[in-house]
C-alpha cells in the first residue's frame, strides 16, 4: 500500500542550511551515552503534512513527539485517572527519545546539538491534575541525562483535554546547533 503524498518519510529529511540530506553517523559522544545508558532513540513518523525537524541556521525546531512503539503511542492514557505521574514520566521519557530519534535522522548526529533552550512539554490529564511539571520530569531528564549541559533547557508544562493517538505526553523543542 503506497502511503499518502503529504506522509513524510526519513528520506525527505534535509539540511536546509546546506541543502542536502542527511543521514545518521555511527558513533560519536552522544551514541555512546546513550548505549552506556541503555538507550535507543525511537522512531517517530510524521502523520501529516509537516516536517518532523525544520533547521534554520543555527536552530533545529522539533516538531512535537510522543513516544511511539508499535505504529502507535508508546503510552496511552489520562494522568488523573487511568495513569500515575510515575506512568506519565515513562510516556514523557519515550517522547524524548523520540525527540532524540528524529534529531539524529536528521542531523546526521547528536554531536552536533550544542544546547536545548526550549522544551515545551503537554501532559493528558484531568482538569483536577496538577502535576504536569513532575510527569515533564521524565523527557528533562533524558535530555539532561543523555546530553549533559547541553541537555539543560527551560519549559513550560501545560495540561491538555487530547493528544494525539490518546497519548499521555506530547513536547516539542528547539535545539541550538553546533556547525
Amino acid at each position: 500500500m503506497a502511503s499518502p503524498d503529504w506522509l513524510v518519510h526519513d528520506s525527505d529529511m534535509t539540511d536546509s542550511h546546506h541543502g542536502n540530506a542527511t543521514s545518521p553517523a555511527p558513533g560519536g559522544k552522544v551514541r555512546a551515552r546513550l548505549a552506556e545508558l541503555g538507550l535507543e532513540p525511537l522512531s517517530h513518523p510524521a502523520v501529516g503534512p509537516y516536517q518532523p525537524l525544520v533547521i534554520d541556521g543555527n536552530l533545529a525546531f522539533v516538531s512535537g513527539h510522543i513516544g511511539w512503539r508499535n505504529g502507535g503511542a508508546s503510552e496511552v492514557g489520562l494522568l488523573g485517572d487511568d495513569f500515575t505521574v510515575e506512568d506519565g514520566q515513562r510516556a514523557a521519557r519515550d517522547a524524548a527519545l523520540a525527540l532524540l530519534g528524529t534529531l539524529e535522522r536528521g542531523l546526521g548526529t547528536l554531536d552536533r546539538i550544542a544546547s536545548v533552550p526550549r522544551l515545551f512539554g503537554m501532559v493528558r490529564a484531568l482538569p483536577t491534575f496538577a502535576e504536569h511539571p513532575a510527569v515533564i520530569n521524565g523527557a528533562s531528564q533524558v535530555l539532561i541525562d543523555v546530553l549533559g549541559d547541553a541537555g539543560a533547557h527551560s519549559r513550560s508544562a501545560v495540561g491538555m483535554s487530547s493528544l494525539p493517538f490518546g497519548a499521555a505526553v506530547e513536547i516539542e523543542a528547539v535545539v541550538r546547533l553546533a556547525w
